[in-house]
Parts: C-alpha cells; sequence; structure tokens
C-alpha cells in the first residue's frame, strides 16, 4: 500500500500546513517570550483557526469537532506538529482528554467538563506520574483514594502534570481498591484544579524550557463519588486507551518537527560556503541528509503502519511501542543533525532549533522511557515463538 497522503485529506492538510508555515510559526518569538502579548496572539491565531474550519479537526462532529476520522486526522497531525504551538492553536490539545471523557464520562462530566473542552473554553490535566515512585512501574503508584460517603478523599503526591497551572481539572490516577488484583487496582477521578488541598508546588523547567510541568500535592482533597471516571478499577484500561492512540499523535507530529529541522539543514547548506564552495558539496555533509532521510522516512511509515493497526481495531501494542522509540530517536537525530550543519548559530535562538532539540530529548522519557517500550517489544516478539509461533513481517 501507499502511505502518501490521501486525497482526500490533501486539501485539509495543505490548509493546515499554510496556517502554520504562515501564521503560528512566524509568531513563535513572541509566544516563547509569555506575558499579555503572547496570549493576545495566540487568541487570534485560534480564532482564525476557528473561522476557517481548522478548529478541533480530530474531535468527534458530534462534540462540535471537525470530525476527521482517525488516520485521516494522523496525517494532519504530521504538519500540525511542526511548531510546538500547532496544538494550542488548532484547538487539537484537547483530544485525547476529549476522547477519554466521550467514551467514560457521566452525563453530568460530559456536560461541565467535555463540551466546554472541544470549544476550548477549558484547559484539561492528567496526573499519573510521581516524583518518588518509578513511573515506568505505574503499578507503584502511591497516590490514593478512599470513598468517605458520598465523597472520594485523595491523598499524594503528583508531577509533570502537564499544563495543571491553567487547567480547570486534572484526572488523578490513584489506588482507590487495595485488596484487588494490581491491574483492577486503581481508578480515574476527576479533580477541579481549585479544589481545596490541590496544591501546585511549583512548575517545574524541563532543560530550561518552562513547559507548565507541575508538581502537585493532593491533601484530604474531598470531590464528590460521581467525579469518579468510568468504573472502579479500571484506570490501567481507561489510561491504555489513551496513551495508544496518544503515542501515534505524538510520533506524527515529531515526524513535522523532523520535516522543518531536515528543510532547515538542506536550505543551509546551498546557503553556506567553505573552503571556496557550498556546504551542499561536501560528502560529509550529504551524509547527514541521507542518514537523516533514511530516519525520517522509517519512522514515518513505521507510525503509519502502527496508526492503521489500531484505525483496524488492534491495540498494536508492539508497533506502538516501537514507533515511541524510533520516532523520539530520530527527532533527536535529525535535530542535531541541523544544528550541526548550523554550526555555533544552530545553539543560538536564531534559529528554531535550539528548543525543538531539548524538546526533542525529553521525547525519549515521557510516555514510557525509550528502555521500557524496547523491552516490551521484545517480550512481545518472543513470546509468539514461546508459543509456537513467529513474528511474520508479511502478514503484520
Amino acid at each position: 500500500m501507499s502511505f502518501a497522503v490521501p486525497d482526500q485529506v490533501r486539501p485539509i492538510r495543505d490548509a493546515v500546513r499554510a496556517f502554520m508555515t504562515e501564521r503560528v510559526e512566524p509568531a513563535e518569538e513572541i509566544l516563547h517570550e509569555g506575558g499579555p502579548e503572547a496570549a493576545a496572539t495566540m487568541a487570534r491565531l485560534r480564532d482564525e483557526a476557528r473561522k476557517e474550519g481548522l478548529w478541533a479537526l480530530g474531535h468527534p462532529r458530534e462534540l462540535g469537532g471537525g470530525g476527521l476520522p482517525f488516520l485521516d486526522y494522523v496525517y494532519v497531525n504530521e504538519v500540525q506538529g511542526r511548531s510546538e504551538y500547532g496544538q494550542l492553536a488548532l484547538g487539537t490539545f484537547t483530544l485525547q482528554d476529549s476522547l477519554m471523557l466521550h467514551e467514560h464520562a457521566s452525563p453530568e462530566q460530559r456536560e461541565r467538563y467535555l463540551e466546554p473542552l472541544v470549544r476550548g473554553d477549558i484547559s484539561p490535566s492528567f496526573a499519573m506520574t510521581e516524583p518518588a515512585v518509578s513511573s515506568s512501574d505505574p503499578t507503584q503508584i502511591t497516590t490514593a483514594a478512599v470513598l468517605d460517603g458520598d465523597e472520594w478523599v485523595i491523598n499524594g503526591h503528583k508531577w509533570f502534570t502537564t499544563g495543571a497551572s491553567v487547567a480547570a481539572y486534572t484526572t488523578v490516577m490513584c489506588r482507590t481498591e487495595p485488596d484487588a488484583p494490581t491491574h483492577r487496582a486503581f481508578s480515574m477521578i476527576l479533580v477541579p484544579t481549585d479544589t481545596p488541598g490541590y496544591t501546585i508546588v511549583r512548575e517545574t523547567p524541563v532543560l530550561g524550557l518552562d513547559g507548565a510541568h507541575c508538581e502537585v500535592r493532593y491533601e484530604d482533597v474531598r470531590v464528590p463519588a460521581g467525579n469518579l471516571l468510568g468504573e472502579r478499577g479500571h484506570g490501567f484500561v481507561i489510561a491504555q486507551r489513551r496513551l495508544g492512540p496518544g503515542r501515534i499523535f505524538h510520533c506524527m507530529r515529531w515526524l513535522g518537527q523532523a520535516q522543518r529541522a531536515f528543510d532547515l539543514m538542506c536550505r543551509r547548506l546551498h546557503a553556506r560556503t567553505a573552503f571556496g564552495e557550498p556546504l551542499a558539496a561536501k560528502q560529509l555533509m550529504r551524509q547527514h541528509v541521507f542518514d537523516s532521510y533514511t530516519e525520517i522516512q522509517a519512522a514515518r511509515l513505521l507510525t503509519l503502519q502502527a496508526a492503521e493497526a489500531v484505525d483496524a481495531g488492534s491495540q498494536a501494542r508492539v508497533e506502538i511501542g516501537a514507533i515511541k522509540v524510533v520516532g523520539a530517536r530520530m527527532l533527536h537525530n535529525v535535530i542535531d543533525r541541523a544544528i550541526q550543519v548550523y554550526g555555533a548559530a544552530g545553539l543560538t535562538p536564531d534559529t528554531p532549533l535550539d528548543r525543538m532539540y531539548r524538546h526533542a530529548r525529553a521525547a525519549r522519557v515521557y510516555d514510557g522511557p525509550d528502555e521500557v517500550h524496547i523491552d516490551a517489544v521484545g517480550r512481545r516478539v518472543l513470546g509468539e515463538y514461546a508459543a509456537g509461533g513467529a513474528w511474520e513481517f508479511g502478514l503484520r
């Protein structure tokens, strides 16, 4: 099969790409600075996206979104990822939380949170990671909730709750069934961020970037029993259904970042001269192009194949685990080569590469570190052989 952009997706993808390159990317310097001007700029971009029919394209149409099918949205996500601000400007940063609520929320929860999310009136946050335990093994989570009459009482300590400082609520994964088997011991509870006892300790900078990755303490936080999302003990099920497609979206956005870095690198190779000729004439510089081309193409095909498997109803755990590792490594390597081609300029804010590089390094840690995904993929593939079968690539 071909993994080129399908004809029916190309017009909307082209429109999103134009929006990114002509409006979002030129505004990045202002957006980096923060403050009133940045807020006004983002509000203007979001209004323009709504007027032009580019708002919340991956959200279901019945929720007020664009209603793009999963695979179509995957291709759009590739160009949306060119800038770290793409999700905010186009209203897609709420997609994972919106889909999670769409599947599991009660009617009251849908009215209070889901509809405003899709409109962009409120922001969500999601709390799983904890500083005191290895969060690559979420069965160690210690944050706990106890049902006291008609209220949940939550105590614990989370961090890397992205966006909590501006969010209306946090979906908290916590232990609610202490006597149940490990993977049935956790539940998801919706906690408004203005609830007494919910305290943001700090916004943790990541590699010098202020990314609103918040450390939060929960001290006798009380919320109504009706704030339980889905069934008791189904926290792992809900988390897995949230994280799987989310990793595909991550990987497609990384491809957008890699395309941007690749473009910058290739144009620099033609524009810069050294020792009497363009850098593009140097064999070692062409090696950077070759290595980046092959890594981008391989990661892209792996990601689209994983998306196709999910679209067909598979959990695609091997495919998703593989692309999380390959995609993050690819992104880091491509940006690193672009910086090398720019030389000293690549180390400065004169190009977007310095911020892109720091974000790329973080990609190898969040949503599961490389080592966890590598081990899981190897274990599952070997399991096929242990059961007397094989991993037949041509049939996958």
